[in-house]
This record gives C-alpha cells, structure tokens and sequence, in this order.
C-alpha cells in the first residue's frame, strides 16, 4: 500500500500542490492545454438529517421534501452512502479533506476550539483554486479557529456537580482578525454565524466578526422558545438582541446573493453547509405546521424550502446547466428521533438501526444526491457503496485536478458511477464507520464488523426495542450481512470466523497505514 510523505507547514503543503499540478500534467485524464468549460460546484451539507427524513428515499416518511426529490428525480440517488463519522466536525474533515477523520481525531471542536486540521492537510477548496475556481463557504463551520484571546477564561457556569470556566465577551480582542478558519483553509469567502449553538453568538465574514458581542448567552434564559427539544446552546458571547430565529433565513439570503454575483465566465465553489435541522429546533413560524412530523418536521420542511431557494436562483441566472450539485448530511438524526417514531410514526433512521453518535448504521448512513445536467442520468438510482471522502477525488478527477501525493488518502474517484460506465464493483475495497475511539466497524462487500459487542453509543430506549423488535447481544464482536439484513437484527458473529478473522485484519493494516483507497480504482484514474 502507498506510503504518503507528510509536509510538515501549511504552506509547504501548498507549494507541494501548486507544484504537482504543473510537473505531473500528463497524469491527469483530460488534456489541459484544451480550454474546457469547468462546471459549477455546489455542495450543500445538512445537519442531523436522517436517512427516513426524505421523503423520496422513505415511503412513510411525513415529511413533504420537494425540493430534495426533485433534485433525486434530476440526478443520480445513492441508497448506500456514508459520512466518515457519527457526530460533525470529524464528518466535515472528512468531506472537505478526502481523509477518514480519525487519522487526525475523533471528537468534535468544542466551543473556542482550535482547528481540526492539521497544517499539512490539502482540502478541496485550495486544489480547486488551482483550476481557477472562486470558492466561498457560507454556514455552519465548526472546524474551528484561532481565536485572539486576552487572557484566559473569566466566566463561570454553576452545574450540579462542578463550577465550568467559560470564555465572556471580555476575554477576546474583536478587533483582531480570526485565524484558522475557512479562508486559511482555501475559502475565498465566508459567511456564518460559526456553530449555531456554540459561542460566539455573532456573525462572522471571512475572519472578522461583523459586530463584538457585549452581552452572554445563557442557555436557561434565551428570551425565546423552541419547537421542539431544547436549546442545546453552550455559554458564553453574544450580540445584544441575537435572534437565533435569524440563523437560516440569514445564510439563505447570503447564498443566493452570492450566487447572483458569480460571473459566468469563471467557475465556483460553494460550500453550504446548513446550522438544519440540528437543534435547536427552530423553523420559523411561516413553516410551522408543514409536516406531520412536528417542529422537527416543520425544520426540515424548511430546510427543503432552502435548498429550492438554492436550485431556483441556480435556474434563474443560467447556471443550472453547467453545475453539478451533491447533497448530504453529517450524519444520522439526533436523540429526540426515537420519540418522534412513537409521537408521528415517523422514523428520521428510516429502517436502519441507531442514530447520531453510533457506529450502528443509522449513525451514519446518509443520504447522498448528486445532480449535473448532460453527465449524470436523470432519476437514477446506485448501490454502490460510497463515503464522503470519495467527493474530493471525484470533483479532482472531473476538474482534471492532480491530486499532491499526501491529499485525500482514503479517497475514491467515483466518476465511473455516476456515469454509469464499467467497473469493478464494489468500487471501494471497504469502507471504515467510526466515532470514538473504542467502536470501530468496517463494511467490505455485504459484509460489516464492528468490533464490540454493541454499535451504539448510547442504549436504546427499552420500549423502542421491544416495540421494533430489537435485541441487545453478547458477543464481543458483530457481524452482519447487509444485504440480507439492513437493520442489523441477525448477529452472525459465531458463524463466520473466518470472515470476522478477515475483516478485522483490513480494519487493523487500514488504521495503521497512511491511507486505504486502491491506486487502480481510484486518483486520477
């Protein structure tokens, strides 16, 4: 298996990729000396949006989604797609990386946190800045910054077993820029409010805050209500008089206004990853009502409702045509999904087994959609199985962008699927599904291993078990037979030693070596 070299700077990791682009021309699979039109990319990356959420992809669903089913019905539907994580940032490392997050960390950034990166990765945005592209991320960061701190953390917080430090308005200089953030990591642009429910509560554009707080947040007494669930806000900085009922209507108006000022003549990327339908549960009131699935269901809607602002204002300055647009989520639906199964009937897992944080399946089987006019097939359907990490190589490939030799190392090139044209399928050799550090589970063909006894982070609730039918097992292993078994009710643990034996051997040299993609299927093939 190849053995990456590790740039030890940023900027190092740069040259490497400017330097590679313009050395090893022949590798790419388009002659570059011709002038091609390079699409459009857009990327819109949902927040705890469960697989049964969508209604083209759930019969049962009681969700109207529009917009996402006209998006299907243009493109191509992937059934068995997957985020690299059960939880946020480490899932938006991996996309905008093409490398598995635990080769870096596990956990998400905490509020204030610092970068997720590492100096010497190479992210998607700066290897399509290369080609041209203007590139602009608008939403949820949560990857982290440099925040100019003054002194350490002044505040406290009383819970019921400890008294927590925490960072006030006056322990930040906001007139300093913010290092760290998307444009150190290949963003033209920026706009966002960072993390909706993580301090600062401001907005920020490119590296500065639009306005300092002056006041804090305290979760117990936000000044509104939520429509479902609870605020899950941490403490800390705020902008007198922020209204979180501001969030998603704000970033909806940025990114179309953003998109009516691209020309024409030069390509983009947008990166949109929407604060939707993570709690706090907040559609606004025109939208309440729209589902039969609660405020929950109502955020979705809205969060559809979104995405066709996106598509329309796509359609209307002429630019559909030329752009390809790929949807996802981060990974499966939080907690409050296993009282709406009982409350609405509606199962935001869909038929997988688990949600958010697990490595069970309804941790982080997504879904995937990805619309381009004249390449991809209208309503079709793949089951192949695919991860996030693939997106990098893939949009390279199509860019006819060299890849620098440390970039995307668990990155396949997924062009031959969506094109529908011959290949060796299963196109991955296997597939890692991980989130902390204890629980590890590997699919290889129509098999998944998890090694522990259970792929949840948390139990399930009793009477969700015994109302689905669902057991809890011995083993200090799993085993399932995907194909046969999606919701993972039959342990084949005892039967297949020698498949167990197998696995978990590809997991252990996966986990060891710098990268687990296979040359002959994948880079700039």
């Amino acid at each position: 298996m190849k053995q990456f070299a590790q740039p030890t700077t940023y900027k190092l990791s740069l040259y490497l990729l400017l330097a590679s682009c313009w050395l090893t021309l022949g590798a790419c699979n388009s002659n570059t000396s011709k002038k091609t039109d390079k699409p459009n990319i857009i990327i819109i990356y949902a927040d705890d949006m469960g697989y049964g959420d969508l209604n083209c992809q759930n019969p049962n669903s009681k969700i109207p989604t529009p917009n996402l089913d006209k998006l299907a019905s243009e493109g191509m539907l992937f059934t068995d797609a997957h985020s690299s994580s059960g939880i946020c940032s480490p899932s938006r490392y991996a996309l905008l990386t093409g490398k598995y997050h635990w080769r870096t960390r596990h956990n998400i950034v905490n509020s204030f946190g610092k970068p997720f990166f590492k100096e010497s990765d190479v992210t998607l945005p700066q290897i399509l800045k290369t080609k041209g592209y203007t590139t602009a991320c608008i939403g949820k960061w949560h990857l982290g910054w440099h925040w100019p701190f003054k002194n350490g953390p002044s505040g406290e917080i009383k819970t019921r077993n400890k008294t927590q430090k925490v960072y006030t308005h006056n322990d930040i200089d906001w007139t300093q820029a913010i290092g760290g953030g998307p444009l150190d990591r290949g963003f033209d642009y920026y706009f966002g409010d960072g993390t909706i429910n993580f301090p600062p509560y401001v907005w920020i554009e490119n590296d500065r805050v639009v306005e300092a707080p002056t006041e804090e947040m305290n979760p117990g007494k936000v000044g509104f209500e939520t429509k479902e669930g609870k605020w899950e806000f941490r403490p800390g900085p705020k902008v007198a008089g922020w209204n979180p009922y501001d969030v998603l209507p704000t970033l909806t108006t940025k990114t179309v206004e953003w998109i009516e000022k691209q020309d024409q003549n030069t390509p983009f990327f947008l990166y949109l990853p929407l604060p939707s339908p993570h709690a706090p549960i907040i559609p606004n009131d025109e939208f309440d009502g729209k589902s039969q699935a609660g405020g929950y269901g109502d955020f979705m809607f809205q969060t559809d409702w979104v995405i066709g602002e996106v598509l329309k204002t796509l359609k209307n300055k002429g630019l559909e045509e030329n752009t390809i647009v790929i949807f996802s989520s981060d990974n499966g639906p939080e907690n409050y999904a296993w009282a709406r199964t009982d409350k609405y009937n509606h199962y935001s897992m869909g038929d997988f087994r688990g949600l958010k944080r697990d490595v069970w399946e309804g941790g982080h089987h997504v879904p995937f959609i990805i619309k381009w006019p004249g390449h991809i097939e209208a309503n079709s359907i793949s089951k192949e199985v695919i991860s996030q990490v693939d997106v990098m190589a893939t949009l390279a490939a199509i860019t006819s962008t060299t890849l620098p030799a440390n970039a995307a190392p668990d990155s396949y090139d997924l062009r031959a699927v969506i094109k529908k044209e011959s290949y060796k399928t299963p196109l991955r050799e296997a597939t890692i599904h991980n989130t902390m550090p204890n629980i590890w589970g590997i699919r290889k063909g129509d098999w998944v291993y998890i090694n522990h006894s259970s792929g949840g982070l948390k139990k399930m609730p009793a009477a969700f078990m015994q109302q689905n039918g669902y057991k809890e097992f011995d083993t200090k292993g799993l085993l399932f037979n995907m194909v046969k078994d999606p919701e993972q009710r039959i342990n084949l643990y005892k039967q297949y030693p020698e498949i167990i034996m197998e696995m978990d051997s590809l997991l252990q040299t996966y986990r060891k070596e710098s990268c687990s993609y296979k040359p002959e299927a994948t880079h700039n093939q």
